[in-house]
Formats: C-alpha cells, sequence, structure tokens
C-alpha cells in the first residue's frame, strides 16, 4: 500500500480551548502512541490528514516535528458538521505485524433468494507497510441455503485471519412467500383497525 506524506508541528496546549483553537487554523490535535513510548502530541493539516483517511488503514509517514510511521487507531469527528475533532494515531515499524480490519466487498449475484451480509469488515493480521485495502467474496450463482463464513475467505497474499473462522458474514436466505407477505399486510391491517377503534372508544369516554 502506499504511503501518505504528512507534515506534523509539535504541540504544547491542552485543553478544549487549545483544541478549538488549533480546529480554527485548519488543523487536528493528533496524539501518537505506540511502543511503549510516550505519547507525543501533535498537530497534523486538516485538510490532508482528512483526504489520507478516506483510504481505510491508510500509512501515514510523519515528517516534521517527528519523522515516523503511523496508522489512524481512533478517529472522532463533529456529530453534526463531520469535521475531525481529534485522531489517535498508532507508531508502527517496518516489518511488524498489526491487526486491523480490513472492509469485506461482495461481488457478484445470488441465484435465488436474498443475500444477507452479516459483516461488511473482517479483522486481520498483516505487516504494517502492507495491509490489504479489503477482501472480496463472491456470490455468483450461490443458492438459498448457502453461507460463508470468515474461515471461507480468501484473504490477500501475506495476510492472516484474526477474528473467528466460525463468524458469519453472508446467508442466503429465501424470499418470502406471497402468503407470507399478504399474511404481514393482513396483521398490519388488524393492528390499525384495532388502534382506530381505540381512539373512537377513548374519545367517547373523553365526551
Amino acid at each position: 500500500m502506499s504511503e501518505v506524506v504528512i507534515k506534523a508541528e509539535s504541540r504544547n496546549d491542552f485543553g478544549k480551548g487549545a483544541a478549538r483553537k488549533i480546529r480554527r487554523e485548519n488543523k487536528v490535535p493528533v496524539v501518537l502512541y505506540g511502543h511503549g513510548t510516550a505519547p507525543q502530541h501533535l498537530t497534523l493539516p486538516g485538510h490532508e490528514l482528512l483526504l489520507a483517511l478516506r483510504t481505510p488503514n491508510v500509512l501515514i509517514r510523519l515528517e516534521g516535528a517527528v519523522t515516523e510511521l503511523a496508522l489512524p487507531k481512533g478517529v472522532q469527528r463533529d456529530p453534526l458538521k463531520g469535521f475531525l475533532e481529534h485522531v489517535d494515531l498508532l507508531l508502527v515499524k517496518r516489518g511488524e505485524k498489526v491487526t486491523v480490519d480490513i472492509p469485506v466487498t461482495v461481488v457478484g449475484e445470488v441465484a435465488d433468494g436474498i443475500l444477507d451480509q452479516q459483516l461488511v469488515s473482517v479483522s486481520v493480521e498483516a505487516e504494517a507497510t502492507h495491509i490489504p485495502e479489503g477482501v472480496e467474496v463472491s456470490v455468483e450463482g450461490l443458492e438459498v441455503g448457502t453461507h460463508i463464513t470468515a474461515g471461507d475467505l480468501k484473504l490477500p497474499k501475506g495476510a492472516t485471519l484474526a477474528a473467528d473462522p466460525e463468524a458469519m458474514v453472508l446467508i442466503v436466505s429465501a424470499a418470502p412467500t406471497a402468503e407470507v407477505e399478504e399474511g404481514a399486510a393482513a396483521t398490519e391491517g388488524e393492528v390499525a383497525e384495532a388502534a382506530t377503534e381505540n381512539e373512537a372508544a377513548d374519545a367517547e369516554a373523553a365526551e
């Protein structure tokens, strides 16, 4: 995987007020930790960091105040506006193994039934500088009753499964029959009718 180079600056002011000031300057407060070292408080340019984080498990090469490789491990965003509020970065070294979640992408069409994807990501162990972007699973032609577990996935070269191999990734279930759909509609109608009758009774009692 490619590396994204971002310039880092040291950060000596802490607290909510200092963080707001940093964000007003279009920067993001960051903490770099790992390998038993003391956490390092940094600021990174907000736009560059936001673009980098669009790639899952992006490898960031920090330059400037520090020269290190890091992976994003905690991202805090404003719940309304979506801008970055704070990011935790994990210090990594070339050649070491790390455990990360990679997205599971479904390709193809099932033969019949309904596809129920229960896992959208799976935990794997991979070399820090060669983390796969994701794993694809083909459902082409699968029939009702077929299921695929994490252990069935064909992981990219160099990656090993870190999740429970029995964890269910997807299931092909039977589509609802016309009788079932009609029964559900009838039940909804009965519930609505009962609610209307109750409202009418309440209105009469109030009078």
